[in-house]
């Protein structure tokens, strides 16, 4: 569905200040990657943006920072320690490792979301389904591969002080549960949540960033009375749903797929995606949304002997309490802005040029502020100095103002201001869109009201 390869878009990204690959200078390190100056400033305004939408102005939310390491037994009481593992195969002949459900569905068109070792063994087998690598068919039997990074804490490297980097944050929202419910009086519904890294040891990371073992994720855990689950249900998986709408993302490559029955965790009453057409697949996961009951809170209680249920100030009823959790990834929310606002245009003949239609609200730069001549960059600069206290802005004077237009066209600055000879005169700039290219002219003490109302996320 997209009309750019994503190689194409991966190398824009890698040269432009976007992504860099990690630890470059001494040969990289497999699928370990480091935002740029624009990608480190794209990232941080969707997390602030996220943060904004869903804790600061949400009337339910409120949110915490919870510690990437924990006590061992929240890991046992999540099931992560029993049960959180993909199927892992080897190739015999070449001893290349994959998990087994991606290499059926990248070969096929199946679905295997929830089938036995065995059953996935049988469907290798049936399918003859070949290495990526060396073309053999000789694989090992489907086996766990358990995902989380174990290390130790303190001194010695025994069982006794085994912990585990977080495969997810959610947990840590679980047991502060009793905490929030203190220190915040808050009343049920209400909703917690976090923004903060993650790690997985993926059998297969790829597709750039788009599975990676170190990621962040923003996730809010919502609680709600037993028997209005699925109403909250529907109404987060509609909040983010038109959030990412929000973004400006095409619609024709967005869709909501709700999960078959089989497909459910055996905790989930209900799971839907948020899902984009990446151009290097139909159809990826960017959102879940769960119904996860009153799993957490009563496995966190069994285990700890503490009760994490919920007294209703006005019924005295006691209950634990239901949770839906909307859980995204930064880095797939990130690439999927990114493969969305990738754009070639023609102006003419031999003129080309590239084009991020980033959301004004998380370009990380909102203003570029252009001297014709260098002459007036004095002048020009105490326009910079103004804006740059409202918002993230870039001076450049290098260069013809044409250059400097594609320069800022190719990360996403929504908004080019050239102060001219004329500026001297009738205090005006002129001010060019990114995305229509279209000037106008415009009083500089007007400057700073107009950029600001352009840039807000409605």
């Amino acid at each position: 569905m997209s009309k750019y390869s994503f190689d194409e878009i991966v190398s824009h990204l890698k040269s432009s200040g976007f992504v860099y690959q990690g630890s470059e200078i001494y040969g990289g390190l497999s699928n370990s990657w480091d935002f740029g100056i624009i990608g480190a400033a794209l990232k941080k305004n969707i997390k602030d943006l996220w943060w904004k939408v869903f804790i600061e102005t949400n009337p339910y939310n409120v949110g915490i920072d919870s510690a990437i390491l924990m006590n061992p037994k929240a890991w046992e009481a999540s099931g992560h320690l029993k049960g959180f593992a993909d199927a892992m195969v080897d190739c015999k002949e070449c001893k290349s490792r994959f998990r087994a459900d991606k290499l059926i569905e990248d070969t096929t068109s199946l679905t295997v979301e929830g089938k036995s070792f065995e059953e996935l063994d049988a469907i290798i087998k049936e399918h003859n389904i070949v290495c990526p690598e060396c073309g053999k068919a000789n694989w090992t039997n489907a086996r766990a591969f358990n995902l989380m990074f174990k290390t130790f804490i303190g001194t010695l490297e025994d069982s006794k002080s085994t912990v585990y980097l977080r495969p997810e944050t959610c947990q840590g929202i679980f047991v502060n549960f009793n905490n929030v419910l203190r220190t915040s009086r808050k009343k049920i519904p209400f909703g917690i949540g976090q923004i903060g890294k993650s790690f997985r040891n993926e059998i297969t990371p790829g597709n750039f960033i788009f599975r990676v073992r170190e990621f962040e994720q923003m996730e809010l855990e919502f609680f709600c009375e037993p028997g209005e689950d699925l109403k909250w249900f529907e109404y987060w998986e509609k909040y983010c749903y038109d959030f990412v709408k929000k973004l400006g993302i095409s619609s024709d490559k967005l869709r909501i797929r709700p999960h078959a029955k089989e497909e459910l965790a055996f905790y989930s009453k209900a799971t839907s995606d948020i899902e984009y057409a990446f151009p290097f697949t139909d159809w990826g996961e960017v959102w879940g949304i769960a119904d996860r009951t009153d799993y957490d809170l009563s496995q966190h209680s069994k285990y700890s002997g503490k009760d994490l249920i919920y007294l209703d100030p006005e019924t005295h009823e006691k209950y634990t309490p239901y949770c839906i959790e909307p859980s995204v990834g930064v880095e797939r929310l990130f690439l999927m802005i990114c493969c969305d606002a990738y754009d070639k245009e023609q102006l003419g003949e031999g003129d080309e040029r590239i084009v991020m239609h980033l959301h004004p609200a998380i370009s990380p730069i909102k203003a570029c502020i252009c001297p014709l001549s260098k002459k007036l960059s004095e002048n020009a600069a105490k326009i910079f100095d103004e804006l740059v206290k409202e918002f993230p802005c870039e001076f450049d004077e290098t260069g013809s103002i044409g250059k400097r237009y594609r320069r800022n066209d190719a990360i996403g600055t929504p908004f080019c201001i050239t102060y001219d000879f004329e500026s001297q005169e009738d205090n005006c700039v002129t001010v060019r869109d990114r995305d229509s290219m279209e000037q106008k002219r415009i009083k500089i003490d007007e400057l700073k009201d107009y950029i600001k109302e352009r840039i807000e996320f409605k």
